[in-house]
């Protein structure tokens, strides 16, 4: 028997276990995998494709539903993503700089004389074939969140440094409006979600969308297959906003920064951290002295950018528990970005519980007595799951 005939079996079974309670799902998922395996053992395939994936958002592929999901005949084959330059990839500390400003990045806590004068929000994808992404080492705040069944998303956030390619960029959803909107960036996205659409109305927010109007302002790679190789630059986004007339004034909404960097030095040791997102999106960060950073990698692998071949690294890692619901048959969610949760927060090669909530513009950590926790300047991470993932360090 065919994969083909058998897979409308097994995306209604994936779509029953979405509703499950959330201690039955992995053993049923491992079971589904189990079958899968043997069945493309059985058939005969001539390329490797990677899985069918949600979200034909950007509507690249002429479908009539921006928001539908890729049909089983769609070629979503992606071109063999670039090495690193070494197996670890190249260790840097992103922060080195000679600029000998006096003025300090609100969002970076580090010197920067040529900070935007508005943040940039940038969609980002995350499916396996998107990496290794461009630019994302460049960003001030990341937010990595599920967006539809296992597939996580990064809303990277842009103030300090002003790179020249960004990507592959994706859709967005109504919570990501919500961070955006709250900080008040400019919004940069590849199609939506109608709750996507109606939150981008509800909010007033600028954004820049390449599926309804705004093509100029994005390319394609043809080294990669669509819909995984549209990509932005901050430079084509300024031009952007000063041919639309948008505005660019901005109050900082900053963190609160320890200048020494050492900002944590309470909690458990934790030198490696464990964020089991679904399927193949298991997060690792691994604490490296040298350069004062977490290393991030995915799946056992170092995540790099693809453009230098730097790891991407976090100077703080922010870990959200957040309530998430499965809204519909392709599985888009609703997830609590305002808060406020339970969580964690790791600096310095160690972690302590927190209470998240946003305000003023950012998620931000607070201790047991509400006092706010300070950043160590640098890249912060802020990773949103649900509440019965079990998040793991030492």
């Amino acid at each position: 028997m065919s994969w083909k005939r058998l897979r409308p079996w097994f995306r209604k079974t994936k779509e029953r276990t979405l509703n499950w309670p959330g201690r039955f799902r992995p053993a049923l998922f491992s079971v589904i995998a189990l079958a899968m395996i043997i069945v493309s053992g059985c058939t005969s395939v001539s390329q490797t494709t990677e899985p069918i994936q949600n979200g034909s958002e950007e509507n690249h592929l002429g479908q009539s539903n921006p928001d539908g999901l890729l049909s089983d005949n769609t070629d979503v084959t992606a071109s063999t993503p670039p090495e690193a330059p070494n197996s670890s990839g190249t260790i840097v500390n992103p922060d080195a700089t000679t600029d000998q400003t006096s003025l300090v990045d609100a969002l970076r806590g580090t010197p920067s004389s040529n900070s935007l004068s508005r943040p940039i929000m940038v969609m980002v994808e995350n499916s396996p074939a998107a990496r290794p992404q461009t630019g994302l080492e460049k960003a001030d705040v990341i937010y990595e969140i599920l967006a539809e069944g296992e597939i996580t998303r990064f809303a990277a956030i842009f103030h300090s440094k002003k790179p020249g390619t960004i990507g592959p960029v994706r859709s967005i959803r109504p919570y990501y409006v919500q961070i955006g909107a709250a900080i008040d960036a400019v919004i940069v996205h590849a199609g939506w979600s109608q709750d996507g659409m109606n939150a981008i109305k509800k909010y007033k927010a600028d954004h820049f969308d390449q599926v309804y109007g705004d093509e100029a302002y994005y390319w394609r790679d043809k080294s990669r297959k669509m819909p995984h190789n549209l990509y932005t630059g901050i430079d084509r986004i300024l031009k952007g906003i000063e041919a639309k007339k948008k505005r660019t004034d901005w109050t900082a909404k900053g963190f609160l920064f320890d200048p020494s960097g050492n900002a944590l030095q309470i909690g458990e040791a934790a030198t490696e951290v464990h964020i089991p997102y679904l399927y193949g999106y298991h997060v690792d960060y691994a604490w490296n002295e040298k350069v004062a950073r977490y290393v991030r990698s995915m799946n056992n692998k170092p995540h790099y950018d693809a453009e230098t071949g730097n790891d991407l690294m976090a100077a703080n890692l922010l870990i959200c528990k957040s309530k998430h619901k499965v809204l519909d048959e392709k599985f888009r969610r609703d997830v609590d970005v305002i808060g406020p949760g339970k969580g964690w927060l790791a600096q310095n090669g160690r972690i302590i519980p927190i209470t998240w909530k946003m305000s003023a513009g950012l998620v931000r950590a607070f201790d047991a007595s509400g006092t706010e926790l300070h950043m160590n300047p640098g890249q912060t991470w802020i990773q949103f799951v649900q509440p019965e993932f079990k998040v793991a360090w030492k």
